[in-house]
């Protein structure tokens, strides 16, 4: 019976994962270190307190090489791998095994609930990839390419043994460094971030999924930006998220500005008052949002002050 994940299961995990090994905020706020570890997992946060770290904090807090393979291993043994084996088929397969550790270590293990568990469980392993494969792709409701990209990786995986050894594109968590001579197709990894780009106000050059000398200048400039990136012009998780991060912010500022003067409109003009105090109602409320979002993501905007100002910030 298989009961643990494999060497090229866990690569698999690490390669969607990453390694960084100083801690950051990931693109839903959430401080991660490592391979993907947070204080949400209680095998995590057991794990960290041997080392006496007991918070994690963006910038800040740093582990080494060893610890995180340590860490990685404890978890896996003490809290991922037993909840595949505790909720799935006695004759699980070794790539399923791998598949769907990799799944819960991204979901958590409530996902062995969920409804490619289910069909699992029933024997329905082709429902059970095509499930896993076409949801659980969203973060705080917005789809993720990264997310797309991954759950379709682990359908391929648990469904057909594709640990993905031969695509064009390797899996977000692998670091891109600069290329010398363009590949034969694009990375779309690269391509995410060449648009996050353009959107945060720096220049890559081409939106071609290249990774060349345009765009890693301009992903250093983003760097040195922020105060918990490491400025080295690799295109690495904590980049990713961060940029990630801005894009959502930008979104939800103007998201709620509109929808927020739009209600205080329809509020004072249900109440019959007059057009100026409409007008000026509407914008006080847009104001209220945007001083809202302003404080919640304080530390996006000062890294955008950073960007304006030409301060260099390195870990």
């Amino acid at each position: 019976m298989i009961t643990t994940t494999s060497p090229r299961g866990r690569a698999f995990t690490r390669g969607h994962e990453g390694i960084v090994l100083t801690c950051y905020l990931d693109s839903v706020d959430v401080p991660t270190i490592g391979t993907g570890f947070t204080m949400r997992s209680a095998a995590v946060r057991r794990a960290l307190a041997k080392i006496r770290i007991t918070k994690l904090v963006p910038g800040k807090t740093k582990i080494t090489m060893a610890q995180c393979d340590a860490i990685f291993a404890e978890v896996l043994a003490a809290e991922f791998e037993p909840a595949v084996v505790k909720n799935s088929p006695a004759d699980r397969s070794q790539q399923q095994m791998d598949a769907a550790t990799s799944a819960i270590f991204n979901l958590g293990t409530g996902a062995m609930g969920w409804r490619w568990a289910e069909a699992w469980r029933r024997g329905d392993v082709s429902g059970a990839a095509s499930i896993l494969g076409s949801n659980y792709n969203t973060a705080k409701g917005r789809r993720l390419p990264g997310l797309v990209r991954r759950r379709k990786e682990e359908a391929a995986l648990f469904l057909h043994g594709d640990y993905g050894d031969h695509r064009l594109t390797k899996p977000e968590g692998v670091q891109r460094t600069e290329q010398a001579t363009q590949p034969s197709g694009p990375d779309e990894v690269v391509r995410e971030v060449q648009g996050l780009l353009v959107k945060a106000g720096f220049d890559p050059g081409k939106v071609d999924g290249w990774m060349g000398a345009k765009t890693t200048a301009a992903v250093l400039a983003f760097q040195k930006a922020h105060p918990h990136l490491k400025a080295d012009g690799i295109i690495g998780p904590a980049t990713i998220a961060q940029l990630r991060r801005e894009a959502a912010v930008a979104g939800e500022a103007t998201t709620k500005s509109v929808a927020g003067g739009v209600a205080a409109g329809g509020a004072a003009l249900a109440t019959g008052l007059p057009w100026g105090w409409i007008a000026a109602g509407a914008a006080v409320a847009v104001l209220g949002v945007l001083v809202f979002v302003a404080w919640r993501k304080r530390d996006v905007i000062a890294r955008r002050f950073n960007t304006w100002s030409g301060r260099e910030a390195v870990v």
